[in-house]
């Protein structure tokens, strides 16, 4: 009898245990319903995307003005909606993904969604009909920054690290693709994504080193004005070498004099690279960055700035990164996550290429 007691009794607490938790769960499911509905809505958007532009492709229907902008942003979204379901419900980060993203913003079983992606990004940026390619596309990038940069007076290590960086840009920019264009502008073009005014401003710098570099590397100069003959009357974008050439004098040459200072301060070679990136992107905070004597401590707080930042990836994903009105470079750096697979890769392809 007292058996029977004491295992009623245990039985009526296990129901007051469950109903608690019941209780505490159905309070969590009301906290984190709107999160869920979210990631799967802005997971239906991005499949109904996908099917949309891969059937407009094959269909060969015209394709809308930056046909890839809509893909893009719908990514955004996923990868935004998931990190908020993540912060809601821990329990939801999954196993790491091949894309390398860290699983708290991304679900590993949408990977095949995000290879789609890819392969839709290829189509919609392949080079134009005459578009100028290069055998050696990885080579020429390194030779011409190791050639600028010895132009502008470095050592010969800290001309290989510019070229090193350098490959990283065209990881960066286009994944290593040459002569591509751009499904998201109608403006940067080519395997290192500048503008018209871009090109003409490097063209422009590259003719005022030229004579330095030819009487240092004549096989070099023979090269350049190989590809220049070859480009004449063209989109010098859409030959690989010379908007490789003219891409690094725009926005990089001028930098590369700081390639000493920036290896101390930042001795992780892909640390290296997001900073460069960053002259992409935010050319100006950068450059102040530099100039300040504390680069990892420099805040940018200007709303044009940081919203550059979110259109390239950066602090753009889930709610609390997007609240953000201010980051220091250091911050930006460790936000640049999506770029680390793309500096891997560079890391990768350099030590077949560099200089013996």
């Amino acid at each position: 009898m007292r058996a029977r007691r004491h295992a009623i009794a245990a039985i009526g607490a296990l129901g007051l245990l469950l109903t608690f938790a019941a209780s505490q769960a159905q309070t969590l499911t009301a906290k984190q319903a709107e999160a869920v509905a979210t990631y799967e809505r802005a997971l239906g958007d991005f499949k109904a995307i996908l099917a949309e532009r891969r059937g407009q492709i094959e269909a060969k229907q015209p394709l809308p003005n930056l046909p890839g902008q809509a893909i893009y942003l719908a990514r955004v979204a996923v990868i935004s909606s998931y990190k908020d379901l993540t912060d809601a419900m821990p329990s939801r980060i999954g196993r790491p993904n091949k894309f390398e993203m860290p699983p708290a913003y991304f679900d590993a079983d949408i990977e095949p969604l995000i290879d789609e992606y890819g392969r839709l990004f290829d189509l919609m940026e392949a080079p134009p009909a005459g578009a100028q390619n290069s055998a050696t596309p990885f080579k020429d990038v390194v030779d011409l920054a190791i050639a600028i940069a010895r132009a502008k007076g470095l050592a010969p290590a800290h001309a290989e690290a510019a070229g090193r960086i350098s490959l990283g840009l065209f990881f960066a920019e286009t994944n290593g693709k040459q002569n591509v264009r751009n499904g998201r502008s109608n403006t940067y073009m080519g395997s290192f994504q500048t503008g018209p005014s871009e090109d003409r401003n490097g063209r422009r710098k590259w003719e005022v080193i030229k004579g330095t570099i030819a009487a240092a590397d004549p096989e070099l100069n023979a090269r350049d004005d190989k590809e220049e003959a070859r480009a004449r009357g063209t989109d010098h974008r859409f030959n690989h070498w010379t908007n490789v050439r003219d891409g690094l004098m725009n926005a990089h040459a001028d930098v590369f004099r700081e390639i000493p200072a920036i290896l101390k301060t930042l001795p992780d070679p892909i640390d290296q690279m997001k900073l460069f990136e960053l002259i992409q992107i935010v050319p100006t905070p950068t450059r102040s960055a530099l100039k300040s004597g504390d680069l990892l401590n420099y805040r940018v707080s200007s709303p044009t700035i940081m919203k550059h930042l979110r259109n390239n990836s950066i602090f753009a994903f889930g709610q609390a990164d997007r609240a953000r009105t201010s980051a220091s470079f250091r911050d930006i750096l460790a936000a640049m996550w999506l770029f680390n697979r793309k500096f891997e890769r560079a890391m990768a392809k350099y030590s077949e290429i560099k200089p013996r």
